[in-house]
């Protein structure tokens, strides 16, 4: 049903045309995806590949260790070291998705490949398409590649949208505050004119919070109701919803560094994980590698968005080596710029919450469909 393509490229196509097989992206362009060309010298051996073609990457990958199958949606060459296949009775994009599902490939592929040193994969192309499929009858086959096509143009259009949102995030972040060594941003709400004011760190709250961790060993310490959170519970560009994954007790307060931290604060890391923060509007305790700063004198909102854009350009100035870092003194010591009218803080602070509320929607939007598309392609191949 699927046959061996041993068509070679001669000089047909460049290597400009070289495509790349990519578990999320498929069959793409390589110079566009990766930015450059890895092609050999010579290409005249690349197989040539045709819209509608199966592509067998033959190399192992994270969570499909046998490989993975590809449609091709493009025209162009790949390496002879991947297999192409063309469809004679059977539609070759319904067999790429039949095994699109990672468990089902690997299983499928178990008994066909062979493992070489370094991992590396030992199958022929004949071998690779000698296991036995199920196949429903071709008028079925083009109804499931259909449906799972319009699936993938859904979840492309979302990730489209998603990608744009946080783009337009970071043009905002360039022009919603000043650029260094000026006093007023380039996009500005109306109503507002006044210079902004460059502050310390320490200056936008009236007390700091350090933290620390209770004994690993006491598992008393650790079945409490209060929040303990830790750099992995933050993610760099997320900066609110953190859901701590631990919980422990007052006496574990009281025997340790850690501190009981006041509602509406803001968890900054400074050790592993520098550089990620979180607005907390509950009570909590927190591990060595934060500092807290509570009593805010300045909209929540709006700190959170200047304190993460100032730790984005320190970043690279971070000094360290195997953990990069930066001490508690020299945080608070760094400077900051912001509006002298609470109310622009406020604007500012809260335009930018909004568009982080609808960047999440999408994301979960996004998410939602990848998790349908998986159930489905459990429920609708045998």
């Amino acid at each position: 049903m699927i046959s061996i393509s041993s068509e070679k490229n001669g000089n047909q196509f460049s290597r400009a045309d070289v495509l790349s097989v990519s578990r999320e992206a498929g069959v793409v362009n390589q110079i566009e995806y990766q930015g450059r060309s890895f092609a050999g010298a010579s290409i005249a051996n690349y197989r040539v590949v045709h819209k509608g073609d199966l592509i067998y990457t033959k190399s192992p990958l994270k969570g499909a260790p046998n490989g993975i199958f590809k449609t091709s949606e493009a025209e162009g060459i790949v390496s002879p070291l991947y297999a192409v296949y063309q469809s004679r009775e059977a539609n070759a994009a319904f067999v790429g998705w039949l095994l699109s599902n990672d468990n089902f490939a690997t299983h499928y592929l178990y008994p066909l490949v062979n493992k070489g040193s370094k991992n590396t994969l030992l199958v022929s192309d004949a071998d690779a398409i000698s296991g036995h499929l199920s196949f429903p009858n071709i008028e079925e086959q083009a109804k499931i590649v259909s449906f799972f096509t319009q699936l993938d143009n859904l979840i492309a259009l979302h990730q489209r949208k998603l990608d744009l949102l946080k783009e337009q995030k970071k043009g905002y972040l360039q022009k919603m505050f000043p650029k260094n060594g000026e006093k007023v941003p380039e996009l500005r709400f109306a109503g507002f004119a006044d210079d902004w004011e460059e502050r310390k760190l320490g200056e936008l709250s009236k007390d700091t919070f350090g933290g620390g961790t209770p004994k690993t060993s006491v598992t008393e310490y650790w079945n409490g109701e209060i929040p303990w959170i830790q750099s992995s519970d933050l993610s760099s560009d997320h900066l609110f919803g953190v859901l701590p994954k631990k919980h422990i007790t007052e006496n574990a307060v009281k025997n340790s560094a850690t501190k009981l931290i006041p509602k509406n604060s803001i968890a900054i890391v400074t050790r592993v994980g520098v550089g990620k923060l979180a607005f907390m509007p509950y009570e909590f305790t927190s591990s060595q590698d934060f500092l807290s700063l509570s009593n805010l004198q300045v909209d929540c909102n709006f700190g959170m968005y200047s304190i993460y854009k100032m730790l984005q350009r320190e970043l690279n100035n971070i000094q360290g080596t195997s953990i990069k870092g930066i001490t508690k003194a020299d945080l608070l010591d760094k400077e900051v710029i912001i509006p002298v009218e609470f109310e622009e803080q406020k604007k500012i602070g809260s335009f930018f919450k909004q568009l982080d509320n609808t960047i999440a929607l999408h994301q979960r939007k996004l998410d939602l469909l990848k998790e349908q598309k998986k159930g489905f392609l459990q429920k609708m191949f045998v």
